[in-house]
């Protein structure tokens, strides 16, 4: 199984020049303490990266892009690990990013900081977009553009349904491993509310209460180490 990072076609968003390389460090000045509230939580998270599972920032994490962020995972194998940010939303819309694009009311997304000139989508539309890669339950990405087009214009797809990103999350060989053995993200099982979530200043929030109540905890820590 290779790892599949083609987005569906090139077009004008701001961009940046970036490399796959791993996340910041946690900030070495804040108190010690504040990582030890993460280190003794009452129960370990057992769950292990897998496609379609939620990979959830570590609430001190100290990162321009992953700072609370949630990544639903759509490749992850020996080759490496592709995902999307869920609660990234951009300030242009597909619209605006695709001017002669049906009129479509849903944000657009920032995927990730890799490849920020290609569109990806995910979607829960399965067979009826050919070519579509599964992800797990009910749940796809890519596939067939002008069939997501046509069935955007004849308004047969809603924004529950579909969510669109540009450029993606992408980890090398053993990198999201070792930033799991460094603690900076939890797992998580992935439900459709969560992905296609229109919250999105909650979703952190929510997707850490999902995983039950000893992890909730993690929801009352403050985002900056040096104000608790």
């Amino acid at each position: 199984m290779t790892l599949i990072i083609s987005g569906i076609f090139r077009f004008r968003v701001p961009c940046f020049h970036t490399r796959l390389t791993g996340i910041k460090k946690p900030d070495l000045d804040a108190p010690d303490h504040v990582y030890t509230f993460v280190q003794m939580l009452p129960v370990e998270n057992k769950l292990e990266p897998k496609q379609g599972r939620l990979l959830i920032a570590e609430p001190f994490l100290n990162d321009g892009y992953f700072k609370r962020a949630v990544v639903l995972l759509v490749e992850h194998n020996k080759q490496g690990s592709l995902g999307f940010m869920l609660n990234r939303p951009m300030e242009i819309t597909i619209n605006e990013a695709l001017p002669d694009f049906p009129e479509y009311s849903s944000s657009l997304y920032l995927g990730g900081p890799v490849q920020r000139d290609q569109l990806f989508y995910i979607h829960a539309l399965g067979d009826k977009i050919e070519g579509s890669l599964p992800i797990g339950k009910n749940l796809w990405w890519n596939g067939s553009f002008d069939t997501i087009r046509e069935m955007i214009a004849n308004k047969t797809i809603t924004p529950n349904q579909l969510r669109f990103f540009v450029g993606y999350s992408g980890w090398e060989p053993g990198q999201l491993q070792k930033e799991m053995e460094e603690k900076s993200w939890y797992v998580a099982k992935s439900t459709p509310e969560l992905i296609f979530s229109e919250d999105d200043g909650k979703l952190w929030t929510n997707a850490v209460k999902s995983m039950g109540k000893p992890f909730s905890v993690m929801v009352n820590f403050p985002e900056d180490p040096s104000l608790n």
